[in-house]
This record gives C-alpha cells, structure tokens and sequence, in this order.
C-alpha cells in the first residue's frame, strides 16, 4: 500500500478515536446503566494487543477473532469442557481484514510478522482449513485490506481504495470517494453499507455509488445478518443499533461497554469484541454477556 493510502487510512482511524472519545463522554450515564459489560465476557490471551475483526464459521460455530498477532478460535457456545479458551491457529500474520465467505471459507489480508514467509502486504489470501494454512489469491506484495466482507460469491475490500471480485483475481473498480472503517454486504452483494468519517453510506449497486443514509447513527462498526435484510452496527459511544431494512433506517437496541473493537452478527447472536474481551448476545443485540 502506497504512503498516501496509509495517510488516509490513519487519518480515517484517528477521526474515528476522536469520535469515540467524544461519544463515550456523553454517553457515560447510559453506559452506567447497561446490563452486558465487557468484563462478562470470555477474555483473549494476553499475547492479543489488538483486534481488527470477529467472525463466525457457519458450519462448526467456533468465533473467529483475526488480531495483531493472528487468528484465534474460540470453541463454539455450549461445546467443550471447562472455561472457554481462545487459541491461536495458523501463521502469525497481521490480519487487518478478515471476513467468512462460506463454511470453512476464510479471506483475509495484512502483513506477515517476523519469521513468515509470505509478501509483504499479503494482498487477499484464503484459508480452507480453518485458518491452519492460506493460499494467495491476488494483489500479494501491494494490497493491505483494512475492511473486507464477503459472501460465497464476492469479495469486497478497501486497501486506500474500495474493490470487489467475484473470483478472487480480477478486481473492479467502486466507488472512489467511499473510505469505509466498516463494511456490510447483503447475500447478493448487491447492498453494501459502509461506515465513513462522514457517516453511514449506502450502496444498491454492488458500491457502484453510495449515498448517506438519512438519519442513521454515527456508526463505527457494522456487520449483515445472512439471509435478512437484518443489519446491526456498533457507534463510538458503543450503542448497539439495527436495521430491519438493509440499513436504510435503525433503532437502538442496546450498549457495549468496553471500546468496541469488532462485531459480528448472524441469525443466533451477535458477537463484539470489547476491550480484552469477547462478548456475545442472544437477544438481537440488546444485553451482552458471556458464551
């Protein structure tokens, strides 16, 4: 990625704390109040300094959490024995993009840590094996994805600036004045939203164009629920919001104390992660607990 590409990006990162820190003031006293709180959580290793995304892999459950150091795998609710714990698997790789295409379909990007042997950026990579091994797909050595999401048939990703496949090769050019933190993308692909320094934009061609959605919240962080028109984002002050219409309207729905990090939602349950933590809700993103 170019120096200019990483200006932006860095500048787009620092508006967002300032954001944050403003919202989190004003917000305090229904922080206060909230009944899910970061420390309910299962907590990360303490290796983890920093959280660029969480998933979920449809078909074992198991939550994906891509970070500084790598993925973990935290073992899917209800399973297992004993206290939850997340462990690392695959490479040490920087994954600053990271999103579940299908079962056991991973797509990621970053840069490698000392002693991997892959490009530096890693361009967009894939992992069918949950994450052990990656495969280079394209853009190795020049394309650094900070926000990727997918479906099974297309890729959208912005590394300085917004792209899609739809075979993991051959790139389209999006919308160039979008510069998203976060990226939402319906079944079709068809429906993107994306969270800027501007605010919410929304897309019905693919990221063709984008235009601001009317009276949305200032959210950082979003993520589709497959199968819906369901779609809930996360803001600064971390007030959980959805939208019942492919993120054309919201209404609050709940709080995540902590300093949201990532956020992952799908027909069960909404995932974030927050501060050290990983905090999970079952009731649509109202109250956040522990798995």
């Amino acid at each position: 990625m170019s120096t200019r590409q990483r200006t932006r990006l860095s500048a787009a990162t620092a508006v967002l704390a300032v954001m944050a820190a403003g919202c989190a003031a004003e917000g305090q006293e229904g922080a206060d109040r909230s009944s899910g709180t970061a420390a309910a959580g299962v907590a990360l290793p303490g290796e983890v300094s920093h959280v660029h995304a969480v998933d979920v892999d449809p078909e074992s459950g198991d939550i994906l959490v891509a970070t500084h150091e790598g993925l973990y795998v935290l073992p899917a609710p209800g399973t297992g024995d004993g206290a939850a714990e997340a462990r690392r698997v695959g490479p040490a790789i920087d994954l600053m993009g990271f999103a579940v295409a299908g079962p056991g379909r991973y797509v990621a990007s970053g840069h490698p840590r000392p002693g991997v042997d892959m490009p530096d950026p890693v361009g967009l990579i894939e992992s069918r094996d949950g994450g052990s091994t990656w495969q280079a797909l394209s853009r190795a050595g020049r394309s650094d994805f900070h926000a990727l999401a997918a479906t099974p048939d297309r890729v959208v990703g912005f590394d300085g600036a917004l792209r899609a496949t739809e075979d993991g090769t051959t790139w389209e050019a999006l919308d160039g004045g979008v510069e998203p933190f976060s990226l939402g993308v319906d079944d079709d692909g068809r429906t993107v939203v994306a969270t800027t320094r501007d605010g919410l934009v929304r897309s019905t061609d693919g990221g063709s164009g984008f235009s601001a959605v009317d009276g949305a919240p200032p959210l950082a962080l979003v993520d589709w629920v497959p199968g819906t028109d369901t779609v809930l984002g996360v803001a600064p002050d971390g007030g959980v919001h959805r939208s019942e219409d492919a993120g054309a309207s919201w209404e609050p729905t709940g709080r995540i104390d902590g300093g949201a990090q990532a956020l992952h939602a799908d027909a069960d349950q909404v995932v974030a992660v927050a501060g050290d933590r990983v905090v999970r809700s079952t009731d649509g993103g109202s109250v956040f607990g522990s798995r």
